[in-house]
């Protein structure tokens, strides 16, 4: 059952909180209105073996579903990672093997459980129902769309335009997964900015195969710590949920002040009313960091537990325990003086954590310098654009902007 101590405007209140579009709300509605449980369906194909908070924004999204009374469906698409998702892409995905899916797939549904209740999710694999679909299943579920409609999603034409190879399979992708909310029957689906698309096309295909259509609510793709580029390994810019507590909350005092609010609306579980009231008094002069140390200490203890969350940012003066930063970290602005990088022995010397060359050589040899909690040798290059923590010796700290 649905839980009734929500009215329906606290219910939509609760969904459209973080959300960048659904369609339609009049749908929405109408469906909230029926007074039964949703089978809210999400889809995840296994293609990393981790996941960083960029990843829970939608994870948390299903939990807002599930403390409503509505079924939480976490679909880990084993069978369409071996086709690979080419949304956003400008070039063919490489597919995985079955075992790196398994692996992948085990390791999704250890993490999301630290999010949303084991007891109240089903995780399904979408093998379970393409594994016994025929040659002629699959030619009919193609039939019901067009190449030109193909065409119309963005990194299709742009490659298309381009002249760059589409292979037929890619094609594949959006109808498959289409075909995953016929096979639950899915009432909402919610997924990325980059996969309105593929979740349109659910609801297209449900309506000819006779299903009441999905709703569709995508959320936005989260900056990372530079608040720039959406959060990325590959751009080192992320904060796992598997990340040490002390590199955690390193990492979150790292982030720019302007990503503060959005972090709070998406990543934590807060009522509104009192985000706002903490976004009012850091206009009226509270120091940011001490507000980024609340949004810290309440992830840490999600992903770890109350006493990690304590630990990590308790301090004595700058001598500092588990990676935590000092409340009144410099911030510097580093000059690339016509290079295309600074790499660490300059940034020392740039933002004053070194007394001079040879020194700044000699700690980094020594494996006295982190870059965001983490060791760097001498090959570590920031670029224009980038933020990092710099921690030199025990003491020295510095919040530094390639420019």
């Amino acid at each position: 059952m649905t839980d009734h101590s929500y009215t329906l405007e606290e219910q939509l209140a609760l969904i459209q909180r973080g959300t960048q579009e659904i369609l339609s709300q009049e749908d929405l509605v109408a469906k909230l209105k029926l007074n039964r449980p949703l089978r809210i369906k999400a889809g995840f194909d296994p293609t990393a073996p981790d996941l960083h908070l960029g990843h829970t924004v939608l994870i948390n999204k299903l939990k807002h579903f599930q403390d409503l009374g509505h079924e939480i469906y976490f679909l880990i698409g084993d069978y369409t990672a071996k086709i690979g998702d080419p949304s956003g892409k400008n070039s063919t995905r490489p597919p995985l093997t079955d075992e790196q899916i398994q692996i992948n797939a085990q390791t999704y549904a250890e993490q999301v459980f630290k999010i949303l209740d084991k007891e109240k999710t089903k995780i399904v694999f979408n093998s379970e129902w393409f594994k016994d679909m025929s040659a002629g299943d699959m030619i009919q579920l193609s039939s019901q769309l067009t190449v030109s409609r193909m065409l119309e999603r963005d990194d299709f034409s742009k490659r298309y335009a381009a002249q760059t190879p589409i292979a037929i399979h890619e094609f594949l992708y959006p109808l498959v997964q289409g075909y995953d909310s016929i096979a639950l029957k899915a009432d909402v689906e919610l997924g990325g900015t980059d996969q309105t698309f593929n979740i349109l096309m659910g609801r297209t295909l449900q309506g000819r195969y006779g299903q009441e259509p999905q709703v569709c609510i995508t959320v936005p793709i989260l900056e990372g710590l530079d608040g720039v580029n959406k959060m990325s390994k590959s751009l080192n810019n992320y904060v796992g949920i598997y990340d040490a507590p002390g590199t955690m909350y390193q990492k979150i005092l790292s982030m720019p002040d302007t990503l503060i609010r959005r972090y709070f609306e998406f990543l934590s579980f807060k009522p509104m009313e009192e985000v706002d009231s903490l976004m009012a008094e850091m206009e009226n002069g509270r120091n940011p960091q001490e507000i980024k140390r609340i949004l810290a200490e309440e992830l840490i203890e999600r992903f770890h537990d109350a006493d990690a969350a304590a630990n990590a940012h308790k301090s004595a003066g700058n001598v500092l325990a588990d990676g935590e930063l000092p409340v009144d970290l410099p911030e510097i602005m580093l000059d690339l003086e016509g290079q295309d990088a600074l790499f660490i022995t300059q940034i020392l010397n740039q933002a004053e954590l070194a007394k001079n060359n040879s020194a700044a050589k000699d700690m980094v040899k020594r494996g006295a310098v982190k870059v965001d909690g983490e060791v760097v040798d001498a090959s570590f290059s920031l670029t224009s654009g980038q933020t990092a923590v710099i921690q030199a010796g025990k003491k020295a700290y510095a919040k530094v902007t390639v420019g």
